[in-house]
């Protein structure tokens, strides 16, 4: 069974950054790929971000192309989000997913493992 616990998340203005850690424990953490997906008040869970085991491969959604960065520590069972020009309507909590495999996927269904959550909010 795959733990991932998500810390990072907070209160930063627009235009500011921040940077998102999920640590995973209870698996080979380099056989998993890692996304992060995020939540808006009211709206369904959506796909952010993706890296590959290796962390050779990256997909991002359209909404933060450019301004997040995906990337993992498989040496001590990391992965990061990087949030650079912060906008309001990327106030959402987000969550770290793991799945069994080398593909990518944005669909929700394809991750087997979620961490709880971490908060945050872009104030304008």
């Amino acid at each position: 069974q795959v733990q991932l616990v998500e810390s990072g998340g907070g209160l930063v203005q627009a235009g500011g950054s921040l940077r998102l850690s999920c640590a995973a424990s209870g698996g080979t953490f380099s056989s998993f790929a890692m996304a992060w997906f995020r939540q808006a008040q009211g709206k369904e869970r959506e796909f952010a971000a993706g890296i590959s085991g290796t962390g050779l491969r990256t997909y991002f959604a359209e909404s933060v192309k450019g301004r997040f960065t995906i990337s993992r520590d498989n040496a001590n069972n990391t992965v990061y989000l990087q949030m650079n020009s912060l906008k309001p309507e990327d106030s959402a909590v987000f969550y770290c997913a793991a799945r069994n495999g080398i593909g990518i996927y944005t669909e929700r269904s394809s991750y087997n493992f979620w961490g709880q959550g971490t908060q945050v909010t872009v104030s304008s």
